[in-house]
This record gives structure tokens, C-alpha cells and sequence, in this order.
């Protein structure tokens, strides 16, 4: 019972620094508190659990949380920037070093045998987009896009950098980030982007001062690969999450998605709390003190 009342606090200090109403409607029985509904969504994510199960089990443990319904209908309000400053706000420290990558998210389909029924061929399946931005250094999620269909990668990297809790030093990503306008971008806001450079024969692709070119002249090998961090991240990210979601709109993909990455970043990092390793405590114990989140 203490370890969930230490995840209440923290969701709560959360709220509280992020300015959050203690309801998000104005009309209608004001029965529920906003914590209540983030506290039974983070935990649905942490324990893979169903609405109904989620609702059950914290109401069995002494937690007054609202129903399955509720939960199902405030996932889908919640706005997205509401998300996107919860993520920022478990991410706001000192950043040296981000990394950049994109992967594919699974979404729920219908059983083989339920298209040999109504006959029709079983689908081939269409993934979601994820891009994140990863912390190299505490691995941990600074920002994220999720897209209903596949896209390039180098489309979500402006998003993402415009949403950094902080400025970092340095931007790694692989050769499907290679553009001149992304080396522009992040030079204008004083980051370093090591990207290497795509070799594309003798065709001339830039004429004039290439920030590329120069990129590559003083390429860092080490720092560059301080992207496989992102892979790490990937992998623990679905290995504790799983590959796929279970929501079938959009706004509920992206509100799940980001309860991941909120519960990753704050569950992952202290020790005690869901029987995890107090290792992370002493790797992670440099947080500034002003976060206010321990």
C-alpha cells in the first residue's frame, strides 16, 4: 500500500507543478479527481491491464477510482498538450546528448480466423509511426510523435525538437535524418547535429557552404554512436509495454502511447516502487532538486 501511495504523490506533485485543474469538466458531478484518473491510467500501462481489470483492482486495494466507462471516455479528452507537458515535465533536466530515431507500434486487428469467416483475405498489417527523442545519458523519453500511418523519419524531427524540455548540446540520428535543412535548423538553435552523410554518387545535391559537408569533415564517431541508446530505450519500451496497442481511434493510440512514456519516466527511475532493482536509484539519484517529484 505504501509503494502505490508514493506513485499518488508524485502524480500529484506532477499535476500540481503543471498548473492542472482538479477537474477537467465543468459540467457533470464533480465525484472524480484528475489524479484519480492518471493514477488508474498509468498503472493500467505499468500492470498491461484492461480498463475493467485497472478499475477492479485499485477499488479491491482501497483506491477510490472511477469506473471502467470513465476511464475508457477521460483517455480520449484529455488533450494532447496536457500530455505533451506531463511528458515534459518528468524530462526537464540538463540534457547533453539526445538521440533521434523512429520505430513501428502494432495496432489491434481481427483474427485470421474472423476474415476466413466473412471471407476475405487476412490483412497485411499497417503499423503506427513512433519517433522519439531519447535522452543518452538516463535514458529517458524527452519527446514523442505517434502517426496513424508510416511516414519518414525526418518528418517528426522538427516536432520533436520544438517540444525538448531543454536545449541540448548535441543531435545524433542515423543517414534518414540526413538533410541540409535539419543541419540549418539545429544550427540556428545553437545544437550540434552529427548525422552522417548519405552518399548519393556524383549528383549534385547542395551548391554553396553545406553544413553537411562539414558535418562530415568533423564527424565524431563516438558521439554518433551514443544513438544506439534509442534502440535500448525501443526495446525495454515494448519489452515492458509491449509491441502493440489495444486502443482503436487515434486519440486514444496517442493518450496510451503517452501514458507509457509518463510511466516510464517515473516508475523506471526510483527504486522501491513495483519490487524494481535500487540500483536505479543510485544511477538516477542526480535529479535536480527543483523537479520535485522523489
Amino acid at each position: 500500500m505504501e509503494k502505490k501511495t508514493k506513485l499518488v504523490n508524485k502524480v500529484k506533485r506532477l499535476l500540481k507543478r503543471l498548473g492542472c485543474p482538479r477537474w477537467l469538466h465543468h459540467f457533470g458531478p464533480k465525484k472524480y479527481e484528475f489524479w484519480q484518473h492518471a493514477v488508474a491510467l498509468l498503472v493500467k500501462q505499468e500492470c498491461r491491464l484492461g480498463y475493467r481489470r485497472v478499475s477492479r483492482l485499485l477499488n479491491l486495494l482501497g483506491f477510490h477510482v472511477p469506473t471502467y466507462s470513465a476511464l475508457a471516455k477521460m483517455a480520449q479528452r484529455i488533450p494532447l498538450v496536457l500530455w505533451q507537458n506531463l511528458l515534459k515535465l518528468t524530462a526537464s533536466f540538463k540534457v547533453h546528448i539526445v538521440s533521434v530515431d523512429g520505430t513501428g507500434m502494432s495496432r489491434p486487428l481481427p483474427s485470421p480466423y474472423y476474415y476466413r469467416r466473412i471471407d476475405k483475405p487476412y490483412p497485411v498489417e499497417i503499423p503506427l509511426k513512433l519517433s522519439m527523442a531519447i535522452d543518452t545519458r538516463r535514458k529517458k523519453i524527452m519527446a514523442l510523435r505517434l502517426r496513424a500511418k508510416s511516414a519518414h523519419d525526418i518528418k517528426d524531427a522538427k516536432y520533436l525538437i520544438k517540444r525538448f524540455p531543454t536545449k541540448p548540446n548535441k543531435l545524433v540520428a542515423d543517414k534518414g535524418y540526413d538533410a541540409e535543412w535539419l543541419h540549418r535548423y539545429c544550427y540556428n538553435l545553437s545544437i550540434k547535429a552529427v548525422i552522417p552523410m548519405r552518399n548519393y554518387g556524383s549528383k549534385l545535391i547542395y551548391r554553396g557552404k553545406s553544413l553537411r559537408r562539414i558535418c562530415r569533415k568533423n564527424f565524431n564517431n563516438k558521439t554518433y554512436h551514443r544513438r544506439e541508446m534509442s534502440e535500448s530505450v525501443f526495446s525495454s519500451f515494448k519489452r515492458r509495454f509491449g509491441p502493440s496497442v489495444s486502443s482503436v481511434k487515434i486519440t486514444a493510440q496517442r493518450a496510451e502511447v503517452y501514458c507509457r512514456a509518463i510511466a516510464y519516466n517515473i516508475i523506471y527511475c526510483f527504486s522501491g516502487l513495483f519490487q524494481r532493482s535500487r540500483i536505479w536509484y543510485y544511477r538516477f539519484s542526480s535529479f535536480p532538486k527543483d523537479l520535485n517529484i522523489t
